[in-house]
């Protein structure tokens, strides 16, 4: 029944969109390594024009990239370094697996649409986790990270994972994920910097 309303495809498409692109939030190559997984065992369809994706040469890249980017969030210093460039990334990245659910629209819709909603939801959510590392390094000294970073891992699995299963709870799950993040990341800036609000009696 729900297959014969009108766009209905194209809402789904979204769902799977707006989740994928989430969890790039959390971790750039995971995602991309889940979707050329599940597109090389013919687990999931992939369009002609992201048929790449599906190679074997993107899922071996995408694989060793994926456990470099883990393991590397657990090395002190190198996780800092790896959040300025984690937010350029992840729009990238949601971008990309964004456009691939829209391959039957126009170039420029495609990716008007991938830029806007992917790579925003992405840059969104990586940014706010790079806040948020950077207040745990401040006041813990960098003890905290480890269970930022093992946070930020374990959610872009359980994301991906959703995005291609449940589409409709992922979207839901990444709408509050970037209502949370902003939230607490804006504070966890404020914290870093100093400005505390000063509290009401």
């Amino acid at each position: 029944m729900l297959d014969q309303v009108p766009y209905f495809s194209y809402v789904i498409s979204a769902f799977i969109g707006i989740g994928l692109s989430a969890a790039t939030g959390f971790r750039v190559f995971l995602p991309l390594f889940a979707v050329s997984l599940a597109s090389y065992f013919h687990w999931i369809p992939m369009s002609e024009s992201f048929d790449w994706l599906a190679g074997l040469p993107a899922l071996i890249t995408t694989g060793i990239a994926t456990i470099v980017e883990i393991l590397a969030y657990y090395i002190p210093f190198v996780d800092h370094l790896l959040d300025t460039v984690s937010v350029p990334m992840a729009t990238v990245a949601g971008s990309i697996l964004f456009a691939s659910q829209f391959a039957e629209l126009g170039t420029f819709p495609q990716w008007a649409l991938a830029l806007i909603a992917g790579g925003g939801t992405a840059a969104t959510i990586s940014s706010g986790f790079a806040g948020i590392r950077a207040a745990s390094t401040a006041t813990t000294g960098g003890l905290g990270n480890s269970v930022v970073g093992t946070t930020e891992t374990a959610g872009a699995g359980i994301m991906t994972v959703l995005a291609m299963v449940a589409p409709i709870i992922a979207a839901i799950l990444a709408v509050i994920l970037l209502i949370v993040v902003v939230v607490y990341g804006r504070k966890a800036w404020r914290k870093l910097r100093g400005k505390k609000t000063p509290s009401t009696e």
